[in-house]
């Protein structure tokens, strides 16, 4: 059997594999969603096959950074068929308003689901004001 190269035909095939590639690498490969839970900020971003020693988290000036390393489990032999997964070190930075308390950040990792859980700064909680009678002191000073 004979098959006739196509030159439009292979354009196209490589055409399509640049699109695939394209919409891969502008997607963040941490996955994010985030929440307002009572007075806590939560995020879940998406680890899957990295471990808990392996995600690496900072705060600096507000700007919240995850790094996670998966590492690709595949020995020197062996011949590689398909390589779509992402392996080495994934990023994402989270900017933090000034209304969260960056110092109290907390962190887990379950399921290949990292938890950050971001306080609200006690400064942005809603509080009560009293209301005075008018005899406290504003009306002692006037």
């Amino acid at each position: 059997m004979l098959l006739r190269f196509d030159p439009f035909r292979e354009l196209d095939r490589i055409a399509d594999e640049l699109d695939r590639s394209a919409a891969r690498t502008a997607t963040s490969p941490l996955a994010m969603d985030a929440y307002r839970r009572g007075n806590h900020v939560v995020a879940h971003l998406d680890v899957p096959g990295v471990r808990p020693e392996d995600v690496d988290i900072t705060v600096e000036r507000n700007v919240l950074t995850v790094r996670a390393t998966r590492h690709l489990d595949i020995a020197e032999d062996d011949e590689r068929i398909v390589g779509e997964r992402r392996h080495g070190e994934l990023v994402r930075q989270l900017q933090l308003g000034d209304s969260l308390d960056a110092q109290r950040v907390a962190a887990d990792v379950t399921d290949g689901v990292l938890t950050l859980r971001i306080p609200v700064a006690e400064t942005a909680t809603p509080r009560k004001v009293e209301v005075g009678t008018g005899a406290g002191p504003a009306a002692i000073s006037a």
